[in-house]
């Protein structure tokens, strides 16, 4: 009908007909505007409560779909690389597989798992998100749904397994999907796909009671690694790069030199030694039954790719921790727990998060041979990984030297089996861009850049949205980015986070869809943001009350001292935190002396 009155004015050139063009035009601009508003409110409503799925529905409307997958690859193709790529790393090693043999008696021994009632086993089933697997005979979320009935039969296949020692060959099962890394990349090569493992939802059901006492005998006798901080209660990466920035921004304000090395592995959840990881839970005191679950839940593992409807021939999974599990990272963290100690027999001092693991030594400027320090310690650490069935990439580990202002050395390049190693100015360490200098400016560079970015990307569709739907998305995309680890950036100066208000100030512009000069004081109290230096205090804060009131990680707590006055007074009651010494007060946790009046109500 538009098109129709388009012609007849283009004939005519009547100015009846063009105001009648003009009408139909405007209605049905109207009417396009409309429909896709109704479209974007639609897809945010369906997903407000669920913040994963919010994410990545606003993930699809700002970026185009990755290209088509080309059909020349098929399921056994990607087995075959999968496949391919863990028996390489395993052809690489000439250690043989040594278990551990105990020197003492463990402290404490779990010979077996206690048994469920099924209001416990209910609360397993229910409490957790339903995810989806092919292998799965029944939907998730209908087995959550499971009626009285029913659930002492799921009792029973539990407690079974819990008294036996068994774990069902059905649960050993793993359906693998490819999923392309980055859109950027050619679909068309396998290597740029890595396995994303699906496994029975019951069986992970298990997994969660068994990793749950497993957890209790762990903390109740100081048995994991205090420097790990994967996949751990009240510990995150910004908990973990916490610890390290504050250890090197005290050794420079004590006028020492320091070395940060990132160390990368291949693969290494698919190739942690079965047998090696027995004799690890076996010297940490796990016996008996317990012991032989594990050993059932180890042995005899298959898994088969799944790609565009077609499915792969089985395949045994000798080696590896299974992925997509709930066990999986408990037991990598306790399979790489005596890595510290090598770490450590070298003066050196490290923090893990999962496979990611940073070392870090400071020293005197004039300190001799250091570079023979970091080579030894390397060595050993590829001595270790090799031993233990782990590929270290010395080739794309990374060194940031962090000299101070009269250290002799300006470079630092270390040779480690024929493969250099070289300082670097900056490096990307568990999402922050730390730079020799630890002034965060490229970190702050790249985060600005990505949020306008984002920012350009949401103004495109801004027009179909409305204020509270644009709040949603600014917050989802913007706003996690801007506080992501900004707790790193509490001792800077205001001039240093200048570019992440810029941004903050432009997100509420875009919220409210106005100009780009207008005053933004107002529209931050009407959204409820703190501007980003009081969102920075206020993570602080927050931070010093968990390790104040021993809920957060240890580490975080041996930062801090509580307050104690040299005579009795009303003050010492107070909740207050001792004042560091002079070296140390520009340490982030704590960075000004008005940071110590820490009291429930502060996060309250």
């Amino acid at each position: 009908m538009l098109r129709a009155a388009e012609r007849k004015w283009r004939k005519s050139r009547s100015p009846d007909d063009l105001a009648s063009y003009h009408t139909l035009l405007a209605a049905f601009t109207a009417a396009t505007t409309s429909a896709k508003t109704s479209f974007f409110q639609a897809k945010i409503d369906t997903c407000l409560s669920n913040p994963r799925k919010l994410f990545s529905t606003f993930s699809s409307l700002l970026n185009p779909p990755p290209p088509p997958s080309p059909s020349s690859l098929s399921a056994d193709d990607f087995l075959t690389h999968f496949e391919g790529k863990v028996a390489a790393i395993q052809n690489s090693f000439t250690h043989p597989v040594t278990p551990h043999i105990p020197h003492t008696e463990p402290i404490a021994t779990l010979s077996s798992f206690k048994t469920l009632e099924d209001s416990d086993v209910l609360e397993l089933v229910t409490r957790h998100r339903a995810t989806t697997c092919p292998l799965d005979p029944i939907p998730s979320a209908v087995l959550q749904s499971i009626p009285a009935e029913l659930l002492p039969y799921l009792s029973s296949i539990i407690n079974t397994s819990l008294i036996c020692g068994h774990v069902p060959a059905a649960f050993k099962t793993a359906s693998v999907t490819p999923l392309l890394k980055k859109p950027s990349l050619d679909p068309a090569d396998v290597r740029n796909y890595r396995p994303v493992s699906l496994l029975p939802f019951l069986s992970k059901t298990i997994e969660r009671d068994v990793h749950n006492q497993l957890s209790v005998f762990l903390h109740q006798n100081n048995l994991l690694d205090p420097h790990q901080s994967g996949f751990r209660t009240g510990h995150s990466t910004e908990t973990a790069l916490l610890a390290v920035t504050e250890a090197l921004a005290t050794a420079r304000a004590s006028s020492l030199s320091s070395v940060l090395i990132l160390l990368d592995l291949s693969a290494a959840f698919d190739t942690v030694n079965h047998k090696l990881l027995i004799s690890t839970l076996a010297e940490m005191g796990i016996s008996g039954t317990a012991l032989s679950w594990f050993v059932s839940y180890l042995s005899d593992r298959s898994y088969q790719v799944s790609w565009k409807g077609s499915v792969s021939a089985p395949r045994p999974l000798s080696t590896g921790v299974p992925q997509g599990s709930v066990m999986g990272p408990l037991l990598f963290s306790m399979y790489t727990k005596s890595l510290g100690s090598v770490i450590h027999s070298h003066g050196f001092s490290y923090h893990s998060y999962a496979d990611d693991t940073q070392l870090f030594l400071s020293f005197p400027p004039s300190t001799p041979q250091v570079k023979e320090r970091i080579s030894a310690c390397l060595t050993d650490i590829s001595e270790w990984m090799a031993t233990h069935h782990l590929k270290l990439n010395l080739d794309k580990t990374e060194l940031l030297f962090m000299p101070y202002k009269t250290s002799p050395l300006h470079d630092l390049s270390i040779t480690v089996d024929g493969t250099v190693v070289a300082a670097s100015r900056s490096a990307r360490n568990l999402g922050v861009v730390l730079d020799d200098r630890l002034d965060f400016k490229e970190h702050i560079r790249a985060t600005a850049r990505s949020c306008r970015f984002l920012l350009y990307n949401i103004r495109r569709i801004r027009p179909y949205l409305t204020t509270y739907s644009t709040q949603l998305l600014v917050q989802t995309m913007v706003t996690s980015r801007l506080d992501y680890c900004n707790s790193l950036l509490a001792s800077l100066p205001a001039c240093t986070i200048l570019p992440l208000q810029l941004i903050q100030n432009a997100a509420a512009r875009l919220v409210f869809n106005l100009p780009k000069f207008s005053h933004v004081s107002p529209l931050l109290r009407s959204l409820h943001w703190l501007p980003v230096a009081a969102r920075i205090r206020f993570k602080v804060l927050t931070l010093a009350y968990t390790a104040a009131n021993r809920t957060g990680p240890a580490y975080l707590q041996d930062l801090i001292q509580n307050y104690v006055p040299a005579r009795p007074l009303r003050s010492s009651t107070a909740g207050r935190l001792a004042l560091p010494p002079p070296p140390c007060q520009r340490l982030s946790l704590v960075p000004t002396a008005e940071f110590f009046h820490i009291s429930s109500s502060v996060v309250e």
